[in-house]
């Protein structure tokens, strides 16, 4: 949810966003996503001032023409990398960016953290990735029947176990090894993903709103992060320069 109603976007709109040059369809359905709103005042980060525009009731609004310049750097990188079959993981637990991170990644066949970020996903990988393993084989033993060979208790316990397992595991079975981009919802509710990517030389894009330090990451995309419609906006662009991408692949890349 913004700070603010997003149904009354349009109308808030027209007195604090800017004249530009951009396509006004284009900056309108940013608005109309609810893109521009950022925290309140009092929580703004310094090195976010240089995207903010205005200030509105408390509420910081984004320079929309500078989210969208950062936007589509983030997708130009996205799209280069897509073009050699990058690695993408991608993170976003709250509520408005759970089924969209999930579709996203799905889309891509890659793996995805919707649930809780497991601290070493990243920087104790070589031990993660032998519990994924485990994590896939049980669920794989359990589908086809081969659990059944044990007594009813112990079925049981295989069943609270993967169950267990499903809250640090489920969208990592296609990780099979350290992602290219580290892409996440919400920079604050993710700081250690963020620092064991940085850890690992590991490139960032995340979608950040005004109480974030834009540094930490290497591709920021100041915006409204607690918005469904905002998410789903900024992650549609990315996917479309993505696909552009996989149609660009080299020959020697697609016939691998």
């Amino acid at each position: 949810m913004s700070e603010l109603d997003n149904n009354n976007n349009s109308a808030v709109a027209e007195s604090i966003v800017p004249e530009v040059t951009m396509d006004p369809m284009l900056l309108e359905e940013m608005v109309k996503a609810g893109i521009l709103y950022g925290r309140k005042k009092s929580k703004t980060h310094p090195h976010m001032r240089p995207f903010i525009y205005a200030t509105r009731n408390g509420i910081e609004i984004l320079d929309l023409p500078k989210t969208f310049e950062a936007l589509e750097k983030a997708g130009e990188f996205m799209k280069e990398l897509a073009k050699k079959d990058g690695l993408i993981l991608t993170v976003g637990t709250k509520p408005a960016a759970q089924d969209l991170v999930d579709g996203f990644a799905k889309k891509f066949s890659m793996p995805y953290v919707t649930k809780r970020w497991l601290g070493g996903t990243l920087t104790n990988f070589k031990t993660l990735s032998k519990r994924i393993q485990y994590y896939m084989n049980l669920k794989a033993d359990k589908a086809t029947g081969k659990l059944e060979k044990y007594t009813k208790k112990e079925q049981l316990e295989f069943s609270k176990l993967i169950t267990k397992m499903d809250q640090f595991f489920n969208g990592l079975e296609k990780l099979s090894r350290l992602p290219d981009v580290l892409l996440v919802v919400n920079v604050t509710d993710h700081i250690t993903a963020v620092r064991e990517a940085r850890r690992l030389k590991i490139p960032v894009v995340a979608i950040i709103s005004t109480d974030t330090d834009p540094e930490l990451v290497d591709y920021p995309i100041p915006a409204n992060d607690n918005s469904r419609t905002s998410i789903a906006w900024i992650l549609g662009k990315l996917e479309a320069k993505i696909e552009e991408g996989q149609k660009e692949k080299p020959a020697a890349v697609i016939s691998k």
